[in-house]
């Protein structure tokens, strides 16, 4: 039987990417102990594994697709396929950013301050090169952890992954410059994207994840009302293009179904009673395809 081999990221997203590809419609679980998850798709063999590795295992073909972060595939410099952007991280659906920080008591206020200094990372590569850009020489080390630590006692600046800044401010760093912003993304083997069969499983993986971050922030919405207040309450309505409406069997009273931002549901909800409608549904998505 025809398998895709998808690597799987081990660490802070992992919850957050098999809860994604549960709405997808792949549920995967695997033991606390176990790098070997089982999968609900026998068309499916996955391994869990650091996202900072996956992308040079796709790009060897031990895996022929994975999940990994756009910054390690840039880090790593591999060749391989970008399948889809998919924006969502371990607290939030949105990107994470790689800063360059220094202690706030620091006397640095840009890049151009670093030269002859020493900065500590996980990614090497892409702070030489950002380095290298602004034409500054500084001693790059690589970090093993608790990098947000380091300064001012062990190194002069750090470049670390932030999403929400708490961390930051928590060991009081300041942001002196964004070097890149990073999301997951689904990539593919060369190889694997040039066989038909390999190549429409992983699309079609691409199609439900991407899905399944759609009906992220969205929910579905269907109400009753009498005809003559279907504009007024269409006006209210922000539809991805129109409302569906229906006639219901009382000629006199149709049903519109329509999907909505979720935050804006406790805003419209109360508007859409007070021009009469009524039997007021709200409901989850798993996916929305465009």
């Amino acid at each position: 039987m025809n398998k895709v081999k998808f690597g799987l990221p081990k660490g802070s997203l992992q919850e957050s990417t098999f809860h994604l590809l549960s709405k997808a419609g792949f549920n995967f679980s695997v033991s606390s102990r176990s790098y070997f998850p089982s999968v609900d798709d026998e068309e499916l063999e996955g391994m869990l594994i650091r996202a900072q590795e996956i992308p040079r295992y796709v790009e060897d073909g031990i895996f022929d697709a994975g999940l990994t972060g756009y910054d390690w595939v840039v880090e790593n410099g591999v060749d391989v396929v970008t399948v889809c952007n998919l924006v969502y991280s371990k607290q939030s659906m949105r990107k994470v950013k790689w800063v360059l920080a220094v202690h706030e008591s620091s006397p640095v206020q840009s890049v151009k301050d670093l030269e002859g200094k020493r900065i500590a990372t996980e990614v090497i590569g892409i702070t030489k090169a950002y380095l290298k850009k602004h034409n500054v020489n500084a001693q790059v080390e690589f970090s093993w952890g608790a990098t947000e630590v380091k300064t001012p006692e062990l190194v002069d600046a750090i470049v670390d992954v932030t999403e929400t800044g708490s961390s930051l401010r928590a060991n009081k760093l300041r942001v002196v410059d964004v070097i890149l912003e990073s999301n997951t993304q689904l990539i593919a083997n060369k190889k694997s994207w040039n066989d038909p069969w390999k190549r429409e499983k992983i699309e079609n993986m691409a199609m439900l994840l991407e899905g399944a971050i759609n009906a992220g922030n969205r929910v579905g919405l269907k109400m009753n009302l009498r005809k003559s207040n279907l504009e007024a309450i269409t006006l209210l309505i922000p539809a991805l293009r129109k409302p569906t409406v229906s006639q219901l069997s009382d000629p006199e009273w149709v049903a519109i179904e329509t999907i909505i931002e979720e935050k804006i549901v406790r805003s419209i909800i109360p508007q859409l009673k007070r021009h009469g409608a009524e039997g007021i549904i709200e409901y989850p998505l798993n996916k929305v395809i465009y």
